[in-house]
């Protein structure tokens, strides 16, 4: 199986450890890039991109014979500065990529959201998660994998106080995600990325929601990028 990867986002944190993992997975072939900014990185397998987000019609065609795109796009109400900035980068863009992969004949399409999704709370945040998942699902993509990670812990380039927080309580007390709870346990970006590839290279049909306890077992299904 010789595959073609798309992702946008990989400038991020699980964005970075996913293309470090598929330059590793011997089932792809090839990456394409969209990004703002180069990455400093050669790897025969990786095409980079450096894109208008506000105009993504124009990179239709880097869509044609791509297999799976990964979206791991996000950000923060700090880094945004205004709800409407916020929208355009964690609603308008992924949806606008979700469009493209249908147009082109992608197979799967995996978009990191969070664990609070849901169109109807309280908080803008996840409500913007929320309504971003309805959306892309009335795409009618042939696989959608929604991935609510929990907390993601990694290293950043910047400082988050409640991950920061979150890395020491799970350090501390990692007993407090069991039973109920365990949905609530945080998850490292690395084993993110290996979940959403593991579920990629199963080749399913369908939607799926695969929340933080399913990250953590799915990251353990293949050994392919070892």
């Amino acid at each position: 199986m010789s595959k073609t990867a798309l992702i946008i986002g990989a400038t991020g944190l699980v964005g970075g450890h996913l293309l470090e993992l598929l330059i590793k997975c011997e089932n792809y072939n090839k990456i394409v890039l969209l990004s703002r900014r180069p990455l400093p990185l050669a790897d025969e397998k990786v095409q980079q991109h450096i894109v208008d987000f506000d105009q993504l019609d124009q990179y239709q065609l880097l869509f044609n014979d791509v297999d799976d795109v990964f979206c791991t796009l996000g950000t923060t109400m700090k880094k945004a500065k205004t709800k409407e900035q916020f929208v355009k980068i964690d609603f308008e863009y992924p949806l606008k990529v979700a469009k493209l992969a249908k147009q082109n004949g992608v197979q799967q399409f995996f978009i990191v959201t969070a664990m609070g999704a849901n169109q109807h709370s309280r908080f803008f945040y996840n409500q913007v998660k929320g309504n971003v998942e309805a959306a892309i699902r009335e795409v009618d993509l042939p696989a959608l994998f929604i991935i609510r990670p929990s907390l993601i812990l990694g290293e950043r380039n910047e400082q988050r106080f409640g991950e920061d927080l979150g890395q020491k309580i799970t350090k501390a007390f990692p007993f407090l995600f069991k039973g109920l709870l365990k949905k609530y346990q945080p998850n490292r970006a690395q084993d993110v990325a290996k979940a959403m590839i593991n579920l990629a290279l199963k080749d399913d049909v369908g939607t799926f929601v695969v929340d933080s306890s399913l990250i953590e077992k799915h990251k353990k299904n293949h050994n392919a990028y070892e």
